[in-house]
């Protein structure tokens, strides 16, 4: 399966959760700009979700295109943060809450890019059922 979401994608990742503290008792919550960009991938992978869940192992290859400014290249490697594994943890997540396989722990082979682009702006994402895997 690929999929390509048309979107700038969102450099606030799932790692800047927020804590405070509620009659003694840590309370872990999202703050507004993680909100938004979760309800943002979710709203579009949701046009994409297979009709089924994936069972078994997956491979996931995400290439996240940023718009690029004037001191990069088109195709320039994205060397600024946010870093991958941040951006994925937040991707991940929101796939599985869209139904794209019963758990992101699925997710035996992974490969992630990123660079500057002046077009297409978004995320590539292609998803491979491996061996012993099926589709719903």
């Amino acid at each position: 399966m690929k999929i390509f979401l048309s979107i700038v994608p969102p450099t606030t990742t799932a790692q800047e959760h927020q804590v405070k503290v509620v009659k003694g008792r840590p309370f872990f919550y999202d703050p507004p700009k993680v909100k938004y960009a979760r309800e943002v991938l979710r709203t579009n992978l949701r046009l994409h979700r297979p009709p089924a869940p994936l069972t078994g192992p997956v491979k996931l290859r995400a290439v996240w295109y940023f718009p690029k400014g004037k001191s990069h290249k088109d195709g320039e490697w994205k060397i600024t943060r946010p870093d991958t594994d941040n951006l994925q943890k937040l991707l991940k997540d929101c796939m599985t809450a869209e139904g794209f396989w019963k758990d992101d722990a699925q997710v035996a082979v992974e490969m992630v890019e990123k660079k500057w682009s002046a077009d297409p702006v978004g995320i590539g994402i292609e998803i491979e059922l491996l061996e012993g895997g099926s589709d719903g």
